[in-house]
C-alpha cells in the first residue's frame, strides 16, 4: 500500500485500476470507470521540460511514454493502447538503447513538453477585476481602458440587459477603422482580432501598474441616490456577462480568471435575486424548499447560460462576497462550480479573511494555493 501511495504523491495522480480492460465486455463488467484523479499546477522537483510535441500515435493520439515498444532499428514505436505501429520523425533518427529522449526514460513519470508550433505563443494569466461600487464609502476605501494612460477611458453598459460578444466587439469599438470580418466566429488573434485591439483592455501589470492604481485609487462609491426604503441598484449579472463576453473577444483558451468582489444582493437586470424594495425579503432555505422563490430559478437559468459560455473560453469565475446580508451565492454556484473557482465569505472587504484568502491566490510560497504563475 505504501508503494502506491508512494508513486501518487510522485505525479499528483491517482488512478482506480491497475490494468486496463482488453475488451468491451471487460469494461461493462467494471464497477469503477477506467478514469484519474489529477492534482493541476503539482509542483515535481527536476521535472523534465523538452522544448518541442510530444509524438502522438497515428491512430489514437495517445503518447510516447516509457511504456511504448521500441524497434531501434527500425526505427518504429508500438502504441501501447492501440498496438498501432507508429514512425518515428527525423528528428528521432539517433535514437538507440543508449540515446533515448527524455520521454523514454522510466524514471520521467511526467515531463512538460513546450510547443509553439501547435499550440501558438503561450498567453499569460488574465485577470478581470468586477468591483461592486454600490456599498458604503468605508468599504471603497479598503472596468477600465488601460492602454492609455494619459487619458483613462471607461465604457458604460446598461445593466438591465445581458451583453454579448457581438456587442462588446461592437461597443467597445474592436474594429475601429478596420474592416470587420463578415463570417465566423471573431475571438482572439487567430479569429482576425488584432492584438492592438486587445491590448487596450489587457495589458501586462508591469505596463499598466500606474493606471491600474491610479484607477483603484481614484474608485468612488456608486453616486446614485438610494431612497430610504429601497437597495441598491446593483447589476452584478450584466456585469459578469460584460466580463465574461471581453474574455471570450480577447483570449479564448487561455488561462483567465474573473473574479468578483460582490458587497450585496443583484437588484438590477439579469440574475437578480431580489427586487430594490426592502420590503421584500431575500428568499431564504425554506422559501427555497417550498420553491417559493420566484427570481431563484431564471437567476440559476442565467448563471448556468454564464458557466457554459465560460467552460467552452477555459475561464474561470472567482467570487469574494463580503457583506453581512445574502449576494446571491446560491444563485451563482453553478458559474462557481462548473469553472473550478473560488468562493471567499467574509463580513468585510477589511475583514482579515478576505485579505489573506486573495493574497494566497498570487502567492507561489507554501501557504499559498498553488494557483499563481512563475
Amino acid at each position: 500500500m505504501s508503494e502506491f501511495l508512494e508513486l501518487e504523491a510522485l505525479d499528483g495522480i491517482r488512478m482506480p485500476w491497475n490494468v486496463i480492460p482488453g475488451t468491451k465486455e471487460d469494461a461493462v463488467s467494471c464497477v469503477v470507470p477506467v478514469s484519474a484523479i489529477y492534482t493541476p499546477l503539482k509542483s515535481i522537483p527536476d521535472m523534465p521540460v523538452v522544448p518541442y510535441a510530444p509524438l502522438r500515435c497515428r491512430m489514437c493520439r495517445s503518447i510516447l511514454n516509457p511504456f511504448s515498444r521500441v524497434d531501434y532499428n527500425a526505427k518504429i514505436w508500438l502504441c501501447t493502447f492501440c498496438f498501432q505501429r507508429n514512425q518515428f520523425p527525423q528528428h528521432y533518427s539517433s535514437i538507440s538503447e543508449n540515446n533515448l529522449p527524455p520521454e523514454l526514460f522510466p524514471q520521467y513519470t511526467t515531463i512538460e513538453y513546450i510547443s509553439t508550433a501547435e499550440t501558438g505563443p503561450v498567453m499569460p494569466p488574465v485577470f478581470i477585476f468586477v468591483v461592486d461600487t454600490c456599498i458604503i464609502e468605508e468599504e471603497i476605501g479598503y472596468v477600465h481602458e488601460l492602454g492609455f494612460g494619459l487619458l483613462p477611458k471607461s465604457y458604460v453598459f446598461k445593466g438591465t440587459k445581458e451583453v454579448s460578444k457581438e456587442q462588446i466587439l461592437e461597443q467597445m469599438c474592436f474594429f475601429a477603422g478596420k474592416q470587420k470580418p463578415t463570417t465566423g466566429v471573431i475571438a482572439g488573434t487567430r479569429d482576425g482580432l488584432s492584438s492592438e485591439s486587445i491590448s487596450r483592455f489587457l495589458v501586462p501589470a508591469s505596463e499598466c501598474e500606474f493606471v491600474l492604481n491610479s484607477v483603484i485609487e481614484e474608485l468612488q462609491k456608486d453616486p446614485w441616490h438610494i431612497p430610504a426604503d429601497q437597495r441598491a441598484s446593483r447589476c452584478t449579472g450584466a456585469a459578469l456577462s460584460v466580463a465574461a463576453s471581453l474574455l471570450g473577444v480577447c483570449v479564448p483558451g487561455s488561462g483567465a480568471r474573473i473574479m468578483a468582489f460582490v458587497g450585496g444582493p443583484s437588484t438590477e437586470g439579469p440574475g437578480s435575486i431580489v427586487s430594490k424594495s426592502l420590503t421584500e425579503p431575500i428568499r431564504s432555505h425554506k422559501d427555497l424548499d417550498k420553491d417559493s422563490a420566484p427570481l431563484f430559478d431564471k437567476a440559476v437559468k442565467f448563471y448556468d447560460q454564464i458557466a457554459k459560455q465560460l467552460v467552452h473560453q477555459g475561464h474561470v469565475l472567482d467570487l469574494f462576497a463580503c457583506a453581512v446580508d445574502q449576494v446571491g451565492v446560491a444563485e451563482m454556484k453553478v458559474a462557481i462550480e462548473k469553472t473550478g473557482g473560488i468562493v471567499v465569505l467574509a463580513e468585510s472587504f477589511g475583514h482579515s479573511v478576505f485579505k489573506d484568502s486573495l493574497l494566497r491566490i498570487f502567492q507561489s510560497a507554501d501557504n499559498g494555493l498553488g494557483l499563481s504563475f512563475k
